[in-house]
């Protein structure tokens, strides 16, 4: 799972890299496509980034077209920051490759073999953002 972890890590830097984001700002952008709209204070709490870090985020996505601004609708105190990086189309050419190789890697298993794998990666996702939350809790009482 560490080296799957640290070869995702190292992908995704290059991604960001060849479409000309920061390791961060890539990362937020991938935040945004898995959970759709955040504010930045949900942003900041997801990334460990101050809400000031957040806000300069925000800005230099939003001048590359990768999000977007948008008034809550419920609460027009907050602004929802709104994903558009997907239909970008030197994003869909970066990831053509991976994703080609991955339709090819699944079709050598079963149905049934998916299946387990994909709720296996559901789970260990799930556990790796509760350990994560719990660092970032554990990093904030320190600093209080």
């Amino acid at each position: 799972m560490r080296g799957l972890g640290t070869r995702s890590v190292l992908y995704q830097q290059n991604v960001g890299s060849s479409l000309g984001l920061h390791n961060n700002d890539f990362m937020s952008v991938d935040i945004l496509r898995e959970k759709g709209s955040l504010t930045a204070g949900e942003m900041a709490k997801i990334t460990g980034l101050t809400t000031g870090s957040i806000t300069a985020l925000i800005d230099r996505l939003e001048k590359v077209g990768y999000v977007r601004r948008e008034n809550d609708p419920h609460d027009r105190r907050k602004v929802i920051i709104v994903p558009e990086y997907e239909n970008k189309e030197e994003v869909s050419d970066t990831y053509q490759p991976l994703y080609e190789s991955m339709i090819k890697l699944a079709s050598s298993y079963t149905k049934e073999e998916l299946t387990l794998i994909t709720q296996f990666l559901s789970k260990a996702s799930a556990v790796i953002e509760e350990q994560t939350r719990h660092l970032s809790d554990s990093r904030s009482k320190t600093s209080s």
